[in-house]
C-alpha cells in the first residue's frame, strides 16, 4: 500500500533534483541505458531512493558529503539492508565521482544492468 506522505515527498524531490542527480538522471531517463527504464525519486516502503528499475529490481543511490556522518552512515546501511531483503540491488554513487569520472560510473551501470537483466531471463 501507498503512503500519501511519501508520495507527495517523493513529488517534491523529483522537482527539485541535485546537480549530481540531474546529471546522471539524463542518461537513465528514456531507458538509454540497456533499455531499462529507471524512475526517479522513487517511493520503496517508507523510503525514497533516488533511482530505481522496477524491472531489474536496481537501485541508484547518489551520495553527497552529508552521507559520511556516522550517524547517516548507520542510516544509509540500515535502509540498504531493508531494501535488499526486499530483493533489491543497491548502488551508492559518490557525487565527486559522478562530477570527475562520468563515464566511468555510466560503464559500472550499464554493466550491472546487463548482469541483472542476464540473471532475470535465466
Amino acid at each position: 500500500m501507498r503512503n500519501p506522505i511519501t508520495q507527495n515527498h517523493a513529488k517534491d524531490l523529483r522537482k527539485n533534483l541535485t546537480k549530481a542527480e540531474a546529471i546522471i538522471w539524463n542518461y537513465l531517463k528514456g531507458k538509454k541505458i540497456e533499455g531499462v527504464k529507471f524512475r526517479r525519486q522513487f517511493p520503496i516502503g517508507i523510503y525514497i531512493v533516488d533511482f530505481a528499475a522496477v524491472e531489474i529490481k536496481l537501485i541508484i543511490e547518489i551520495d553527497g558529503a552529508t552521507h559520511s556522518s556516522d550517524d547517516r552512515v548507520k542510516y544509509d546501511n540500515a535502509r540498504t539492508q531493508f531494501l535488499t531483503s526486499q530483493g533489491w540491488k543497491v548502488i551508492r554513487v559518490w557525487n565527486n565521482d559522478i562530477y570527475n569520472n562520468l563515464n566511468g560510473i555510466l560503464q559500472s551501470i550499464s554493466q550491472i544492468v546487463q548482469e541483472l537483466k542476464l540473471s532475470k531471463s535465466l
